[in-house]
């Protein structure tokens, strides 16, 4: 399986024209650029970006019209023609622009790769928003069974940025558009998730539309609404050290709330999978 930590290097030389020495490297190594038709290469299904901006686009044509595509698409063979799987901007991009023929790697890729791939092409470029990367991650476990530890893993981040993405699926759909939209920060929505019911969630949401609230104001908003509860911002760096051992140790988010010597632990799961995996865990 594909190591998404590498980034895309390992599959795409730095190709700066037709004669240099990464060129002459891929051909070595069997990843021979070649042209290809353009209406032969179809659009990644396992693409996590939803939303292309029109304006960036147009950027990367008018890149392209004066420099060539510097970097090949990577696609592997479908039926008599070719499916991307890095690569999307530059390939709307030639779209733009009417070329005929655009320059393209070819790999024998699994559909898990192919997703691995796209999700990992754009996190890295932060081409994603942030619903879109949150989906990515639950697309990764539940199509293909990965936990959260593995994605932590395969993507370079900790256990708990990933759990904290994947909260963000379950805030009301209005304010997931938002955050599509970027109306609002994934900063703002990961406060909002502090509120308890849906009709608080919308109810502050408004208010931060209506008031324009930066994620300060929103933080102090927070403090004073739930006095009682922990905020994730400022919180204890020993309880926050012991969270993380938990986290790694059962490949899920870990919360733990402490006051005097009482306190909860919880434990938040996204699919019947990863609770059985923590089960399992718990149980040995």
């Amino acid at each position: 399986m594909v190591t998404l930590g590498k980034g895309l290097g390992a599959l795409i030389p730095n190709k700066k024209n037709q004669n240099s020495a990464a060129v002459d490297d891929a051909i070595a190594d069997g990843q021979r650029i070649q042209q290809v038709p353009i209406t032969a290469v179809k659009s990644n299904p396992w693409q996590p970006r939803t939303y292309f901006d029109r304006d960036k686009l147009e950027e990367l044509a008018e890149s392209i019209k004066q420099h060539g595509i510097l970097q090949p698409l990577v696609v592997t063979r479908e039926g008599d023609g070719y499916q991307l799987i890095a690569g999307e901007r530059r390939l709307k991009a030639a779209e733009i622009l009417g070329m005929s023929e655009v320059p393209v790697i070819v790999k024998v890729v699994s559909n898990r790769d192919k997703l691995e791939l796209s999700i990992i092409e754009n996190i890295q470029r932060s081409d994603l928003n942030p619903l879109e990367e949150a989906n990515s991650y639950k697309r990764l476990m539940d199509e293909f069974g990965l936990s959260l530890e593995a994605i932590a893993n395969q993507v370079g981040k900790n256990i708990s940025t990933i759990s904290n993405s994947l909260r963000l699926l379950s805030l009301p759909i209005v304010i997931k558009e938002a955050l599509s939209e970027g109306k609002i920060t994934a900063s703002h929505a990961k406060l909002i998730l502090s509120y308890q019911t849906k009709n608080e969630q919308i109810k502050v949401f408004k208010k931060i539309l209506k008031s324009n609230l930066t994620v300060q104001a929103l933080y102090d908003l927070t403090k004073k609404d739930h006095p009682k509860n922990k905020i994730d911002t400022g919180a204890d760096p020993v309880l926050g050290s012991w969270e993380e051992k938990l986290s790694k140790a059962l490949s899920a988010k870990v919360s733990i709330s402490k006051r005097g010597e009482r306190g909860q632990i919880k434990i938040d799961f996204f699919s019947h999978e990863e609770l059985k995996n923590i089960l399992d865990k718990l149980t040995k």
